[in-house]
């Protein structure tokens, strides 16, 4: 992969490169099809929302790439995981509303996280 640091321009199109950023993320949406995945960021406002209604979030911005790097990522951010588990000595619990919320399984949360050491 060829990557251009110094130009400020991307290889397609010649098009400026979007500025870095460094932001708080708490909400994310994945889409994809067989050539890639796009994954969307966003953030919550600090304002609560009222009563029976969705809290507002800012978009943070949008990220796409292979499925190949995507699937890497999420090796390499899971085997993080557990190293960071592992040596700070806890399990990083998911409250079962956000699993309910998510659909996810139990069995399903447990299997994907069991350690083999």
């Amino acid at each position: 992969m060829l990557h251009i640091w110094d130009t400020g321009t991307s290889l397609i199109g010649r098009q400026p490169m979007a500025e870095r950023f460094d932001e708080y993320v708490d909400q994310f949406t994945l889409g994809g099809g067989p050539f890639g995945i796009t994954m969307n960021l966003r953030k919550s406002s600090a304002t609560p929302p009222s009563a029976g209604t969705q809290p507002p979030a800012e978009d943070i911005g949008t990220i796409r790439m292979s499925l190949e790097h995507f699937k890497t990522m999420a090796f390499l951010m899971k085997r993080h995981t557990d190293r960071l588990e592992r040596e700070m000595g806890v399990s990083i619990p998911l409250p079962v509303q956000l699993m309910n919320v998510l659909k996810i399984a139990p069995e399903d949360w447990d299997s994907f996280w069991k350690r083999v050491d």
